[in-house]
């Protein structure tokens, strides 16, 4: 395993952060990082890469014990923190070529890893002239500049716009081919264009951790989304067969979640019927990650 994660714990003071969390990784997986904030994102990953200890608990990194073998773990981790600290007095080149001695790579790489994450033309500039996206990429190339098997990030697409969300992604899933892949965000998009599998964290624990898409398929609740032509009672809506639950999402759009695997559209025809109501549309829709999410993560 690339990440073996038993028992961990953390407290600040009274508050608890992380209890009792425990996964493994395996070597090739992109796994999505999810949970609101104040879940313990930032703590286990800060934990994953040495920056801090946990209280209880052990954590290996590529073989790698992040208590006993610290140094072993940050030279086999790229790590993206989620506040991307850069000297902005540097320019790109330059703080590439300080971090490449650091790590003790040639000097080739830092023009390997330019190209990578989309840099070029804006690799002549000061780290202080760039726009936030491009700062989040000289975090992403530093992370990636000694070549390493495990990947953590904390939120990387953090203010990159829709097309440079694109490009990253591609980035990160082209490294994930044969590197391990861990991170953190709150787009869910992001998670369903590249992640294999999801753990989701609430109050410092795991509450759930699967492949992506079992998570999606398990699922057996049916949404359906309908317009009436005009407003209702939400409590009538409560009488139709096998509903669950039901949200008006604007003016007389309604969406409705069945537990049930047939389809039940005509049964919302017969309702609107037998209540002097005509249907405008309606559709079928699949439960979503966001949707998901909100239900695992909810007081």
């Amino acid at each position: 395993m690339s990440i073996e994660v038993q028992n961990i714990s953390k407290s600040y003071g009274a508050q608890k952060a992380l209890d009792q969390v425990s996964f493994s990784i395996k070597k090739g997986e992109i796994v999505g990082f999810l949970g609101p904030n104040g879940a313990g994102k930032s703590t286990l990953m800060k934990i994953l890469t040495t920056f801090i200890n946990a209280d209880e608990g052990t954590a290996v990194v590529n073989g790698n014990d992040v208590n006993s073998s610290q140094l072993q773990v940050q030279q086999s981790v790229g790590y993206l923190p989620e506040h991307n600290p850069l000297y902005l007095d540097l320019y790109v080149r330059e703080y590439l070529a300080f971090n490449a001695d650091v790590y003790k790579v040639a000097k080739s790489r830092i023009e390997e890893v330019i190209q990578l994450t989309g840099l070029t033309p804006e690799s002549h500039k000061k780290i202080g002239q760039l726009s936030k996206g491009f700062r989040q990429r000289v975090g992403l190339a530093t992370a990636l500049l000694h070549n390493p098997d495990v990947l953590i990030l904390d939120e990387p697409t953090t203010g990159l716009d829709p097309n440079q969300l694109v490009e990253i992604r591609n980035v990160i899933k082209n490294v994930g081919k044969d590197k391990t892949v861990f991170l953190s965000t709150h787009i869910m998009q992001e998670v369903e264009a590249i992640c294999d599998r999801v753990i989701i964290i609430n109050d410092g624990k795991i509450v759930t951790d699967k492949k992506l898409e079992k998570l999606v398929s398990e699922e057996k609740e049916q949404i359906i989304e309908v317009e009436f032509d005009k407003t209702i009672d939400e409590n009538l809506l409560a009488t139709i067969e096998a509903i669950v639950s039901y949200e008006n999402t604007a003016n007389n759009i309604w969406l409705l979640t069945f537990r049930t695997d047939e389809d039940m559209r005509p049964k919302v025809f017969d309702f609107a019927h037998e209540n002097g109501l005509k249907t405008l549309q309606i559709s079928l829709k699949n439960k979503n990650l966001e949707q998901i999410f909100r239900e695992k993560t909810k007081k």
